[in-house]
């Protein structure tokens, strides 16, 4: 129960040499002494950098949010049943203090190296990073946990066991002075390793005021970015998320994996068994966890109008006419993918094979297969070939913050002040030029934001955030920042009749695959397929059930009975 208190002590540090930042996790040993050389000091800092320090939200448990399914399987947050010992909840918590009480250690101690002779500037930088990591770790804590104990320095174990909530607006506060601190001393960028940069601590500092709802500082730390004139977007958004591209002006802040140090993608999340869970059966993975129908119906149609506004959309053939960024996101039916023909149709029995050139056992049917995916959909953003090769273990980095986000930030931040004006059309029209391949001044070829109505934008911002960002693990937090939770997540979760006999009686024998009609959408882009299920065209996989307290996550259950002081627990626990 005393595990936090440990982190908040900091009582070990690490001691091995890394040259690659978190891809070779150090070792602990004992803080007295240490932090005497530069070399210590930046191997402490390097630790920080560690990729469970930087967890994505929901990351393999259905994302939180609308956007995944796991076949017919609910989390906790799911089910509106999250409490004080769910895994994540305890690991949030536990792991961000730890981060916490390591980059206090640097910031008390660094000095020591400088005394001892240690380049000041180099110190000085160090302690920058230190700053921006521990202003990381506590905006992570506030979006979930709002008011939380507010940890500086070293406290002793007496201090520790008795330590109240400090108030979310005066964490806050301190949140922006570290970052601003970071800001102030950090490089805009560096000739090799990844590390903290001006722009990433600008980025994250508009993130957590965008969250927290801080519309003045939001805006004006995603201009900053902007300003910096080094970050743009990459021109190909497909192969923006492959692990094969390392670097790209538009990656602000990256957290590096490497399989050759055993740092992979699922490591401490499944392991390999994240990557099948993302793939088709027909290559070898399992289709655990794919895309729901409500990302499939929240692309606009090419005209920039929600599916059931728009006269382009054919509910039979749902991948045509869409806003390009679908086709990258969701596998479409029919196309090549991993050296297969995907197709799900209940009565496509054999499916080509692009590697032998032959008609072979379709394994992605669920009329052959009964785990094929549950709602016949499958990923594609940041998959490839790569994904099948060296035993499912992808080399694929984190990409924490990127500039597609800022643009979008810097837009939605200037909309909810009611500040709309040319800017704002700007960052949004560069994002979704982008998606079609063209200059945000080629107006004629793709459909552009024109509007400045506050309440039409603001409708749009929230849809072109949920193409532009879809699996990137940030549909939760919109989600609640948005008050949208209780809509989307007490709906049920959907797919096509089961057996295949029921889905080719009921939907393919009447002509009515893939959907029989358009679903309806609101002005957010959130699908109801309520109409659907009633015309026995889909089959409800689960039922999703949303409690209002999830708004705010509880304080863990164990930290609660050592430190009664943490009471009372957040409202509903």
């Amino acid at each position: 129960m005393k595990k936090i208190y440990t982190y908040l002590l900091g009582g070990a540090m690490m001691l091995s040499a890394c040259h690659d930042l978190n891809l070779n996790p150090l070792s602990s040993g004992s803080t007295g002494n240490w932090y005497s050389t530069e070399n210590e000091v930046e191997m402490a800092v390097n630790e920080l950098y560690k990729y469970e320090f930087w967890p994505e939200d929901g990351q393999q448990q259905g994302d939180w949010s609308d956007d995944y399914i796991c076949r017919s399987t609910l989390t906790d947050f799911d089910n509106g049943t999250l409490n004080g010992q769910n895994a994540w909840v305890t690991g949030l918590w536990n792991g961000q203090y730890q981060v916490i009480a390591r980059a206090n250690n640097v910031i008390d101690k660094a000095h020591r190296a400088i005394d001892n002779g240690a380049s000041a500037e180099v110190i000085n930088r160090l302690i920058a990073e230190a700053k921006f990591h521990r202003a990381a770790a506590y905006a992570k804590l506030i979006i979930k946990f709002g008011d939380l104990p507010l940890v500086l320095k070293d406290v002793s174990t007496e201090e520790a066991l008795t330590m109240g909530r400090t108030d979310k607006a005066i964490v806050l506060k301190q949140i922006y002075q570290d970052f601003d601190d970071a800001i102030c001393v950090l490089p805009t960028s560096y000739s090799e390793l990844q590390r903290a940069t001006k722009g990433a601590a600008l980025a994250l500092k508009a993130r957590v005021a965008l969250i927290m709802e801080d519309w003045t500082v939001a805006a004006a730390s995603a201009k900053a970015v902007m300003d910096l004139g080094i970050y743009s977007l990459h021109p190909d958004f497909r192969s923006l998320f492959l692990s094969t591209t390392k670097t790209s002006s538009e990656f602000i802040f990256k957290v590096p994996r490497d399989a050759s140090y055993d740092i992979y993608y699922g490591t401490n999340n499944g392991g390999v068994n994240a990557v099948y869970n993302e793939l088709p059966r027909n290559p070898g993975g399992w289709m655990q966890i794919c895309p729901s129908w409500e990302l499939l119906a929240a692309f606009t149609c090419t005209d920039g109008k929600l599916i059931d506004e728009s006269p382009l959309f054919d509910p039979h053939n749902p991948f045509a006419n869409r806003d390009p960024r679908l086709s990258e996101t969701i596998v479409p039916f029919g196309s090549s993918w991993l050296g297969y023909e995907y197709n799900p149709h209940p009565e496509a029995l054999e499916c080509f094979s692009y590697n032998t050139g032959t008609m072979v056992y379709n394994k992605d049917t669920r009329a052959n297969q009964q785990y094929a995916s549950f709602n016949q959909l499958i990923w594609k953003k940041g998959i490839d070939e790569t994904w099948l090769q060296n035993g499912f273990k992808v080399s694929q980095d984190i990409i924490y913050c990127r500039y597609a986000e800022v643009l979008l930030t810097y837009a939605e931040a200037k909309i909810e002040m009611n500040q709309i004006d040319q800017s704002v059309l700007d960052a949004l029209n560069s994002v979704r030029a982008r998606a079609y391949g063209v200059d945000k001044s080629q107006t004629t070829l793709y459909p552009a934001f024109t509007s400045t109505d506050q309440n039409t934008l603001r409708h749009q911002l929230r849809v072109e955030r949920r193409m532009e960002l879809a699996k990137e693990h940030m549909r939760y937090t919109d989600i609640i920042r948005w008050k949208l939770a209780e809509k989307v997540m007490s709906r049920k979760t959907y797919g096509m009749p089961y057996p295949a006999s029921d889905c080719i009686d009921n939907v393919v024998a009447t002509g009515d695959w893939f959907w029989a009609f358009t679903p309806d959408v609101d002005e957010d882009g959130c699908a109801d397929f309520s109409r659907l299920e009633a015309a026995g065209k889909c089959q409800a996989l689960a039922t999703r059930s949303w409690n209002d307290r999830q708004y705010l996550w509880p304080i863990p259950t164990t930290e609660i009975l050592t430190n009664g002081n943490l009471k009372p627990n957040n409202p509903g626990y």
